[in-house]
C-alpha cells in the first residue's frame, strides 16, 4: 500500500515548480497533468502511458473526455475526496474535465496554477462546483496512513 502521507509530501515537494505546459520536471516546470504525472513516477515508477502533445485549449478543440478517460484506466474512482487523491475539473458547465489537482487536508488543494506554479491553495467553493471526478491512486492506503 501506499501511505497517503506520502503521496502529500511528494505533491507538496513539487510547490513552486514554474507553470510549463506539457511539462513533467520538478522544480524546472509543469502543468496540473505534470504535476500529477510526477507524482506517479516518484511513487510507482515508470508512467502507464506516453503523453501525446496536447495544446492549451485541447479540451475545447476535441470536446472530449481525454483527462477523465486517463485517470479511469490508471487511477481508481473514488466517491469523495481523501487527501492524495486527483480531483478532475471542468471549467466550465458542459465542457470535458480539463484541470487536475491533488486534494489535500481538509480545505485545501495542490495543483499547477496557470501563469504561476505549483501551489498549495484553499479549496475554495469556486473549485468545488466544478469537481467533477475522484480518484485514488493505486494502493493508496486508507487515510490517515
Amino acid at each position: 500500500m501506499t501511505p497517503r502521507s506520502a503521496i502529500l509530501a511528494e505533491a507538496r515537494s513539487w510547490i513552486g515548480t514554474p507553470y510549463r505546459h506539457q511539462a513533467s520536471v520538478k522544480g524546472t516546470g509543469c502543468d496540473c497533468l505534470g504535476l500529477v504525472r510526477g507524482v506517479w513516477r516518484a511513487l510507482y515508477g515508470e508512467e502507464p502511458q506516453p503523453v501525446p502533445p496536447y495544446t492549451p485549449d485541447w479540451a475545447e478543440a476535441q470536446g472530449a473526455e481525454t483527462l477523465l478517460d486517463a485517470a479511469t484506466a490508471h487511477l481508481v474512482a473514488a466517491d469523495a475526496p481523501a487527501p492524495g487523491d486527483v480531483l478532475l475539473f471542468r471549467m466550465a458547465q458542459g465542457a470535458p474535465m480539463k484541470h487536475a489537482a491533488i486534494f489535500a487536508e481538509r480545505d485545501r488543494v495542490i495543483h499547477a496554477y496557470w501563469g504561476r506554479a505549483v501551489v498549495e491553495s484553499r479549496y475554495a467553493p469556486w473549485w468545488r462546483t466544478r469537481c467533477g471526478a475522484v480518484f485514488s491512486f493505486p494502493g493508496a492506503a486508507p487515510w490517515p496512513s
